[in-house]
């Protein structure tokens, strides 16, 4: 897997975040910035109707406590740590949607306009045993290894967003990744 940063200029976020402290509309800014990709991620997670509950959730919080972020760490990654703890709130609801798909191979969060043909054929194929092996997973290994695989996040990022040490994560992400595995094919499994 390729990995994408999503990184931005840290000190452009965090001057916009304490602009907003004077100027309110500000911190719109950042919404355009972030909510487009943390959308997508969390529409993966719980499906399009809670993302969009989950994604006014985030900014709202964030948006209050603006004032207690001081800048030492990315705002992504502050935004997605927050975003995270609303998502282990609905965890109950994440894993029904995954035994639903495991069970009837319809991905209850697919948004058919936006996927490819191959990408519907290639999880029609093996959708169903990756949603009961990700429903097996931890709350917390499961959120790691989805930040990796849907956030396209660094480790780091991950890190720095579920406020874990760099080693937890790795350690996280290998085991979610281990029981994956052994739910698909072996022809999937080279790599």
């Amino acid at each position: 897997m390729a990995m994408v940063s999503h990184t931005r200029d840290d000190r452009d976020d965090s001057r916009i975040v304490a602009a907003s402290l004077e100027d309110t509309e500000a911190f719109g800014e950042l919404f355009r910035r972030h909510a487009p990709r943390l959308h997508a991620y969390i529409s993966r997670r719980l499906g399009r109707t809670l993302a969009d509950d989950l994604v006014s959730e985030t900014f709202t919080t964030a948006f209050r406590r603006r004032d207690r972020f001081d800048g030492r760490t990315d705002f992504g990654a502050w935004l997605w740590g927050i975003a995270s703890n609303l998502i282990a709130k609905h965890h109950r609801q994440e894993t029904r949607m995954y035994r639903a798909f495991a069970r009837t191979g319809v991905d209850p969060a697919e948004d058919a306009v936006a996927e490819r043909a191959s990408d519907r054929a290639s999880a029609a194929a093996l959708g169903p045993r990756l949603a009961k092996a990700l429903a097996s997973l931890r709350p917390q290994d499961r959120n790691a290894v989805l930040l990796l695989a849907w956030g396209e996040m660094s480790y780091a990022e991950i890190a720095a967003a579920l406020d874990l040490p760099l080693g937890t994560v790795k350690a996280k992400i290998h085991r979610a990744r281990i029981k994956l595995r052994s739910a698909l094919p072996k022809e999937h499994n080279d790599g």
